[in-house]
């Protein structure tokens, strides 16, 4: 796609008009103004699509089994074992790795840092995304998707954590789609019609931090349900919520990052001026800010282990595991986004963005699987059940690549237009 960019004058697309002045047509814009035996020619002539189709040959009669025949046949799970890499990784890992919505649109529109503006679409979209491929993986886990509601509105209880969390994630997941929507109807010429959602751009800012705040602590909270099957250090009763939430402000901050530098680095076409121009400030500025949460972080962490006197529990081998933990996603990344910010290095802090991400899924499939039920045997998961993983997050690359593609999140859209000389 890049070369045959390179190859034409009107490509890619970045308004509704063509060179001449003339509308482009709905299909013209899902096929980036190619004929079909053009895109088609693409979609064969990158490797990555190759390997995606290798994944869903498998993955998709795999994800059918489990429909058809029970989650027994697909995972290992068990009544000792109940969360497995599907809420693990998907539900547990994407989560936190998707705050960097509510983070960049309170930096944005909230604080008005203007400055970051160039990456806060990207930023939305990582949130939306992120929140409603959580959501598959939790139907691809529990089955019955036609219940989905059930928790939220039959079997009403308040005092639940789970009621809580259903309830933030699916109104805070209408909320991302609202704050998503300006640049699908620039993508379809309503461009008019952004001004319903500017109206209530600072309500839905104010939703999202509260919506946010309560869900990523209430995921932690949902682990205190089990004290005594979570291993110590992986487990503080009073503090295990801000864990949580506060691991979220470097994790969606360090996802923005990474997102970025890989469309920077793999798409650069469709990335428009104001991005690629100020991506190396922002992303300065976005290590800046994921250090402050990481050191907090820590603190915070020093502070449970010293309030629940488990100082002793770092001197066995789960102790040395933590502090492995601890050390490779934190404390490493933490320094190299330091002395990045400080230096102008943003090498090293692409670097700590990419081990902060790791650090995180790392930390959240301690926390459901590795540690959970320390004392008895280990959980290996089915090569089932890893496959259905990889294939569902195929599939979120996929639908995050075809928005990227076509939508103007990195780029800006022209909406009118251009003047015939």
């Amino acid at each position: 796609m890049k070369n045959l960019v390179a190859e034409s004058d009107y490509l890619p697309l970045s308004s509704s008009y063509r060179v001449d002045g003339s509308p482009w047509t709905l299909k013209e814009k899902i096929l980036l103004g190619l004929t079909a035996r053009q895109y088609l020619r693409q979609l064969l002539r990158n490797p990555v699509n190759w390997l995606l189709l290798v994944l869903f040959a498998v993955g998709l009669p795999l994800l059918l089994q489990r429909y058809l025949v029970g989650l027994g046949s697909v995972t290992h799970a068990s009544n000792d074992y109940p969360w497995g890499l599907f809420l693990g990784f998907g539900l547990f890992g994407m989560v936190p790795l998707s705050a960097s919505g509510f983070l960049l649109g309170t930096t944005v529109s909230l604080f008005g840092r203007k400055d970051f503006h160039p990456i806060e679409r990207l930023a939305l979209l990582n949130g939306l995304l992120g929140y409603f491929f959580a959501v598959v993986y939790l139907l691809v886990d529990l089955g019955m998707p036609w219940r989905l509601t059930y928790p939220m509105v039959i079997s009403f209880g308040p005092a639940a954590v789970l009621f809580l969390v259903a309830w933030h994630v699916a109104t805070y997941l209408s909320v991302q789609v609202a704050e998503v929507l300006p640049s699908f109807f620039e993508w379809i010429g309503r461009s008019a019609w952004k001004i319903h959602i500017k109206r209530i751009t600072l309500g839905l800012t104010i939703a999202g931090i509260i919506l946010s705040t309560l869900h990523q602590g209430a995921l932690g909270a949902l682990f205190t349900y089990a004290p005594t099957k979570v291993h110590p250090l992986w487990l503080s009763s009073e503090f295990q919520w801000i864990h949580f939430f506060c691991s979220a402000i470097f994790g969606g901050l360090a996802m923005v990052i990474v997102s970025s530098t890989l469309i920077d680095r793999w798409i650069p076409w469709r990335c428009g001026h104001a991005f690629r121009a100020n991506l190396q400030r922002m992303t300065l500025g976005l290590g800046k800010g994921a250090s402050y949460a990481m050191i907090t972080y820590l603190v915070i962490k020093l502070v449970a282990i010293a309030h629940d006197n488990e100082w002793e529990q770092l001197l066995g081998g789960w102790g040395l595991y933590y502090l492995l933990e601890v050390g490779i996603g934190v404390v490493a990344p933490m320094l190299l986004f330091a002395t990045g910010v400080r230096n102008g290095e943003v090498g090293k802090v692409r670097i700590a963005a990419f081990l902060t991400v790791v650090g995180i899924v790392w930390n959240r499939l301690n926390t459901a699987l590795v540690c959970f039920n320390y004392q008895m045997y280990a959980e290996i998961p089915h090569w089932k059940e890893v496959w259905l993983t990889i294939t569902l997050y195929a599939l979120y690359f996929v639908v995050y690549r075809w928005i990227v593609y076509r939508l103007p999140i990195v780029f800006e859209w022209k909406e009118t237009a251009a003047p015939q000389t």
